[in-house]
């Protein structure tokens, strides 16, 4: 009998002691909780980065108000909100620095837009596919034209979309948008036709009409490119056709 009274008591101690461990955590976790809530409030927000839109623009499209609690705060609706009101921003990043202070990084904005010409509108578009601007068709003569293809409601902060039947010239056309950025080349890019479902034009430094095949290794073809040009006279004009499946290139001058 007194060792199983003994037991009772080492098992009513033990509940208690668990008891007092849960009691205790809950006790802690509503202290960080309070503390968190109380304390770490937005005072400060820092925008870095941006050159497409002024500090006082991002700071008002996060949506995030001072004194708003910088610890609950969800960074991926912030990102979601900048890049919806401010579309030419495509990559952005969200930091919190305690106590007070949000920074955000503009990463990567649109600098070097393309221009697709339809229902009486300018769609101005990002090498990453993304429809960033609406402007009237006159203000297209700034940018590269894209034709020979017929945007699908076109809205902007959307990305672009083709007709299913054009799926292989609008995969074609954003691999050479991100080859030609990768390359640095894109700024010399004049014009890219579509119209051809056989081969894919591009207007390029002013000089060159450049052929290619559509789903081309485009990196690739950007290097002899730059090689072909390197070997013609800098008042050559011509027709430069990637096209062969043996690698050979043509030079066709005007």
């Amino acid at each position: 009998m007194a060792r199983r009274r003994h037991s009772n008591r080492r098992r009513r101690g033990g509940s208690m002691g668990f008891l007092y461990k849960l009691l205790s955590m809950l006790v802690i976790c509503t202290a960080v909780i309070l503390a968190l809530t109380l304390f770490f409030r937005v005072d400060v927000i820092v925008v870095t980065g941006t050159e497409q839109y002024t500090e006082e623009q991002v700071t008002e499209a996060t949506g995030v108000e001072r004194g708003d609690n910088l610890i609950l705060l969800n960074k991926y609706d912030v990102q979601n909100r900048i890049r919806e009101q401010l579309p030419y921003i495509e990559w952005i990043r969200i930091n919190r620095k305690l106590p007070d202070t949000l920074l955000v990084e503009v990463v990567q904005e649109c600098r070097q837009p393309l221009a697709i010409v339809q229902d009486g509108s300018a769609w101005i578009m990002s090498p990453s596919g993304k429809i960033v601007d609406q402007k009237e068709i006159p203000a297209a003569q700034q940018y590269p034209v894209i034709d020979g293809c017929q945007l699908l409601a076109p809205s902007v902060g959307t990305p672009m979309a083709l007709a299913t039947e054009y799926a292989t010239q609008q995969s074609s056309l954003l691999e050479l948008l991100s080859a030609l950025e990768e390359s640095e080349m894109l700024d010399q890019v004049d014009a890219i036709h579509l119209e051809d479902l056989s081969v894919l034009t591009m207007e390029y430094a002013g000089r060159f009409r450049v052929e290619m095949p559509y789903g081309a290794d485009y990196a690739y073809k950007l290097r002899a490119l730059e090689v072909v040009i390197g070997k013609l006279e800098t008042n050559q004009t011509g027709t430069i056709q990637l096209v062969r499946d043996d690698g050979r290139i043509n030079f066709i001058e005007d």
